[in-house]
């Protein structure tokens, strides 16, 4: 190991890197949340209603209790021995006048909730009028301001009666009444020197006595009582962690397998030397395996101290991000990167046990082996292997171009692995025929430089090959996951923007939705989709609901539901068992539940809302309902609208892009730290061939100065074949990915119905390709420009 260190390195770094990310990721998923939020954390106790079944990716509030239940529910726990008062916490959507708030926030709440958070009054008074309220001070207010709030009904005038030490807006219980649906959550402020534990236990008797339902939360259980954004943006940041730890180990195995079979192959003639003077096959073994356990214990020891001291850093980086919620902190855990350390250890033998048994059946011939060409560097096993996976990969690209929206990226990636690994296999036959056609031109160049260039790829195949495999997987992922995204993101902007019939949008300015003021002002009230969520009468499930006026007919050619009616989409018809004609029941937002007449089934790409209800149903059920966007049709006219009311006009095309806006930021950050992540890797790979390469023909370099080459000149034939071996590997990505591509847009057409066109990310694949080409030129240029350049690379230098 220290004399070949060389072939060692890339090994090395790939399983440092490898374990430093899964340290950090396995940290921050151990991490739990933000902790308890400030508006909760002054209640000891917290009881919440029932959670309704939950769906992966999908995060909404729980269903609140009936009216009648919650206030017998919050009369009961206020009687528990050791309570001094039960609250009952109403929140509804208030936004200060030039301000941004973010969709699904609440933060105007009744002032009887301030004696559940951990800050109080800082200055002033608790509100006692109508148009009264108590704001966070870090707006900048001061009792007796005049300012304007935003709520679901529109902009009102409020005299700030007092400011606090901490967010949120609070108006009187009154008034607050009149802008909440129903109750989730009640809260217990205990008396002094009351038992936490005996109060829980008396609520969760209470609870499950009023036949109500609900969860009893205390100490850090309170987490879970944090924002329901911040909960999907735990869930995003938990997706992304897990595929980057995922990505690593896949990765480092590949890397510490390919160098070692490399090495392997480069060692033959010392494996034979070593089967002659009596070393039987397992002790050859036994050599190669603890090489990669030598390499791996030490690069998974610096990989477990680098992820820990990094793990905060990174965190920081996910929360500016929007891949963490602010206030996310890393908890420290000893056994993390001592479990990390263990699993670098093994992934490092897991990928050189293939190259160990290959080296344990070299024969004792092997020493006598002079030539430096490649005589057999396909078995029939790996014929036969990658013949198979590349059938496989046609297979399902064939299979892209007819499947539905739900299987299309399954078998995208299968279409792109299954090629990858195919042709990776094959590389070693295919490097002399294509190479010797893609360098034909070089023949009729005057010098001896483009001669050798081609001859020494075609001769060298397994060098070659464990050059150009690495740049054809980084290229074929850099390609297949920027260019799906970018696809499949406008191709769906075109469909949804193609099933609205409308000349125009009126959408949201910095504010999470559209107030009933703003669409009236505007004259598009019938056009408008107030959106709510509601709940499924069995499982309580939670589905987007949208409520629509008069102008529906026309803007989706479909007749509006009447008072009493509901119409819904086909996936949720069948997950529930609603059919036209018979009825479905569904809780609202105020916890009240009812019984409506399904009139029609839609398909899932008709509308984005699961059910589709009368506007006057959801306003009369949900009083901080707003509308997501109000459509202009030929016809209709907007007047001028003030800033105050929170909305812009655009066109359809635009909101639909817009309004995905955030999740199409996370999905692009998601990607690009994958394919910044196999790139990295792939540079590993590609550097640390090349070091062990140039390591290696050393011997070569010096006859071909003995032949009469000078230093620049033999320069020029290395950087030739680490050009002529990346161009390779890009053309060969490329082939694997365009048959994925083209299948998906075919599939994409056919479902969508819609005209789709392959948009390919060309940045980010030049990007690649740059990348791997400037790390290859590096990795193979200097060394051999430092050998040549010193003693040992002089011609007269023994050569034997």
């Amino acid at each position: 190991m220290r004399s070949r260190w060389p072939a060692f390195l890339g090994s090395f770094v790939a399983v440092a890197l490898g374990v430093a990310v899964v340290t950090m990721s396995a940290l921050m998923l151990m991490s739990g949340g933000t902790g308890v939020p400030e508006r909760l954390a002054g209640a000891p106790v917290v009881v919440r209603a029932p959670t309704g079944e939950q769906v992966g990716g999908q995060f909404a509030e729980p269903p609140p209790w009936a009216p009648g239940r919650a206030a017998e529910l919050r009369e009961q726990l206020a009687r528990l021995p050791g309570v001094r008062a039960a609250v009952a916490d109403r929140s509804f959507y208030a936004q200060l006048s030039g301000t941004e708030q973010k969709k699904g926030e609440r933060q105007g709440h009744g002032w009887s909730s301030v004696a559940l958070g951990s800050y109080g009054l800082h200055e002033g008074q608790a509100p006692t009028r109508h148009d009264e309220l108590a704001l966070d001070r870090a707006y900048g207010h001061r009792p007796g301001d005049r300012v304007t709030v935003l709520t679901a009904d529109g902009p009102h005038r409020f005299t700030v009666s007092g400011t606090l030490d901490g967010p949120g807006f609070y108006t009187t219980d009154e008034r607050a009444a009149e802008l909440v649906g129903g109750i989730r959550v009640i809260g217990l402020s205990l008396e002094r020197g009351s038992s936490v534990g005996q109060v829980a236990s008396a609520a969760e008797r209470a609870v499950t006595g009023t036949g109500g339902g609900g969860e009893v939360l205390t100490g850090a259980a309170r987490d879970s009582m944090a924002l329901q954004q911040d909960e999907m943006t735990r869930w995003i940041g938990a997706q992304v962690l897990t595929a980057m730890a995922a990505l690593s180990a896949f990765v480092t195995v590949f890397i510490v397998s390919s160098t070692f079979a490399f090495t392997v192959a480069q060692r033959r003639r010392e494996f034979g030397l070593l089967r002659t003077i009596g070393a039987t096959p397992k002790q050859v073994r036994r050599t190669v395996c603890a090489e990669a356990v030598t390499v791996g214990a030490f690069g998974a020891t610096l990989g477990a101290v680098l992820g820990l001291a990094l793990a905060p850093s990174v965190a920081g980086v996910l929360v500016d991000a929007g891949l963490q919620p602010e206030g996310f902190v890393v908890r420290p855990r000893w056994w993390v990167p001592c479990a990390a350390l263990a699993l670098g250890t093994a992934v490092a033998l897991a990928g050189a046990w293939t190259a160990a048994r290959r080296a344990a059946r070299v024969a004792p011939l092997e020493a006598m082996r002079e030539a430096a060409v490649d005589e057999r560097p396909m078995t029939r096993r790996r014929w036969a292997a990658g013949l198979v996976v590349t059938a496989v990969g046609l297979g399902c690209a064939v299979g892209t171009a007819f499947a539905d929206s739900d299987t299309m990226v399954l078998l995208g990636l299968g279409t792109a692995t299954g090629l990858t690994a195919g042709l990776t296999l094959l590389i070693p036959a295919l490097v002399r025929p294509v190479v010797g056609a893609l360098t034909r031109p070089l023949v009729r160049r005057p010098g001896a430089t483009p001669l050798l260039v081609r001859e020494n790829m075609r001769t060298a195949v397994r060098r070659t090959s464990a050059t150009v495999a690495p740049v054809l997987a980084t290229v074929a992922f850099a390609v297949l996951i920027t260019s799906t995204v970018q696809t499949t993101q406008t191709a769906d902007t075109d469909r949804q923007a193609a099933t609205v019939q409308a000349r125009s949008a009126l959408a949201p300015a910095d504010t999470p939705g559209l107030s009933s003021a703003a669409t009236e002002r505007a004259g598009l009230t019938r056009n408008a989709m107030l959106s709510t969520t509601v709940y499924e009468g069995r499982g309580k499930s939670a589905l987007r609901a949208v409520g629509v006026g008069a102008g529906f007919a026309r803007l989706y050619s479909h007749p509006a539901p009447r008072a009493g009616s509901v119409m819904v989409t086909q996936s949720v018809a069948a997950a529930h068992g609603w059919r036209p004609g018979r009825s479905a029941t569904v809780i609202f937002e105020d916890g009240r539940k009812e019984r409506l007449r399904v009139t029609a089934v839609l398909g899932d790409e008709e509308v984005p809302y699961q059910l589709v209800l009368p506007r006057a149903v959801v306003r009369a059920h949900d009083p901080s309902a707003l509308a997501d966007v109000a459509y202009r049709t030929d016809g209709e006219e907007l007047p001028q609208l003030g800033s105050v009311l929170g909305a812009r006009e655009v066109s359809v095309a635009s909101y639909v892009s817009s309004a995905d806006d955030e999740e199409d930021r996370l999905v692009w950050i998601f990607t690009l730290m994958l394919v910044a992540m196999t790139a990295g890797y792939t540079a590993i790979a590609v550097a640390s061939t090349l070091l062990t390469a140039t390591a290696d023909r050393a011997r070569d370099l010096r006859i071909l100065r003995l032949s009469g080459a000078t230093c620049r000149q033999a320069v020029r034939v290395v950087a030739g074949e680490t050009v002529c071996a990346v161009a390779l590997g890009a053309a060969m990505g490329m082939v694997v990915v365009m048959p994925a591509l083209l299948g998906m847009v075919h599939g994409l057409r056919e479902s969508l119905g819609v005209p789709v066109e392959a948009a390919v990310a060309w940045p980010w694949v030049a990007g690649a390709v740059g990348g791997c080409l400037v790390l290859g030129l590096v990795a193979s240029v200097v060394p051999v420009y430092t050998l040549l350049r010193g003693p040992a690379g002089r011609p007269e230098a023994r050569v034997a």
